[in-house]
């Protein structure tokens, strides 16, 4: 059995846990204040072209957004994302709980349209009875989005220039940076010019488990090391993640990674149109979505793991394949296998 469920499957990658086993006695003061942590707040720092970020390092995406949202919210306000948003889908009302509503727009390929946002933003304060609703307070995209597509500099750019406009916060989810990077003309250093914070996601990059938050100006929120332990997102052996971001940010290891993952994402696609496969979305990245026929599904049973996203009247399915920083040239090789039998048999 192999999969392509998750990006997030393996472990982590032979570097970080050397390292784990190699400094495991080495005795650290907690909370973020070890070594390690140091040195990978001044490596992101110089990633990044930020020499004064505010760097934070937390476990998980959903903890990570439900930390930076609700401290960037005051009680009466609302975050803002398309449909399809992460935070809007599948966490768990994580925001809501912390008291924050999602405000909603419509998904375009997975990406939010600054001209949508700006006309929520106009007619929502063109109604005189605005004081009564959940008022806008920020942002949040996915770079990657939850599509696998990406947003280019110019779309970027028209996203931040409506938020400075009515002076909202414009927060990145990166949880797939790596593979969005790798696929794009944007380097770490352009995507944290055009946003407010933003964070660099290490769980489906090649980590046992870290998301680094980076607020490029020294931005963050006062007291924010308070909040998340508010939170309770402060880890009192932060040793583990200090030590994954700095081996991942080690000689340029976090961009080889992505890199893998979207290649190996490219030999998926191509391999699909060999198989003449059609795919919902055209992603550039780690994510694909090909539409399968209820007898190419049946051919994969039992050999290979991926999701269904969505069953069609006429049997098909569009359905997820997602790549990793590990995944093997064998396993493509086999799946190419079981597709041409079922088109041969």
């Amino acid at each position: 059995m192999i999969s392509f469920t998750c990006d997030y499957s393996e472990g982590a990658h032979p570097a970080i846990l050397q390292r784990l086993t190699e400094t495991n006695m080495q005795q650290e003061p907690g909370y973020g204040s070890d070594s390690f942590t140091c040195s990978a707040i001044r490596r992101i720092r110089e990633a990044t072209g930020c020499p004064k970020a505010d760097v934070f390092l937390l476990t998980g995406g959903t903890q990570t957004n439900a930390v930076v949202i609700d401290s960037l919210l005051q009680k009466y306000e609302g975050v803002i994302a398309v449909e399809t948003g992460h935070v809007a889908v599948h966490e768990a009302g994580a925001i809501e709980a912390a008291g924050h509503k999602v405000l909603s727009l419509p998904q375009h390929e997975g990406k939010m349209d600054a001209r949508e946002l700006a006309r929520l933003l106009e007619h929502f304060y063109a109604d005189p009875t605005w004081p009564h609703m959940v008022i806008p307070g920020m942002v949040y995209i996915s770079y990657p989005t939850e599509y696998g597509t990406l947003y280019t500099k110019e779309e970027l750019r028209a996203l931040r220039d409506v938020c400075k406009t009515y002076r909202l916060p414009l927060y990145i989810d990166g949880a797939r940076l790596a593979y969005g990077l790798a696929a794009a003309d944007m380097t770490l250093g352009e995507l944290a010019s055009l946003c407010d914070v933003f964070y660099i996601g290490g769980t489906k990059a090649g980590a046992l488990c870290g998301e680094a938050v980076v607020f490029p100006q020294g931005n963050a929120p006062a007291h924010f090391f308070t909040l998340q332990k508010q939170h309770g997102a402060l880890t009192a052996k932060g040793r583990l993640t200090g030590l994954q971001f700095d081996t991942l940010f080690t000689n340029g290891l976090y961009f080889q990674l992505g890199q893998h993952g979207v290649e190996a994402a490219r030999r998926l696609k191509h391999l699909f149109a060999k198989c003449h496969i059609p795919l919902f979305i055209d992603s550039p990245t780690n994510q694909q979505f090909p539409i399968l026929t209820a007898v190419q599904r049946q051919a994969l049973q039992d050999k290979v793991l991926f999701e269904v996203w969505d069953e069609r009247p006429n049997g098909t399915a569009v359905c997820r394949f997602a790549t990793s920083w590990a995944t093997p040239d064998e396993h493509i090789s086999l799946l190419e296998q079981l597709l041409i039998s079922c088109q041969t048999s």
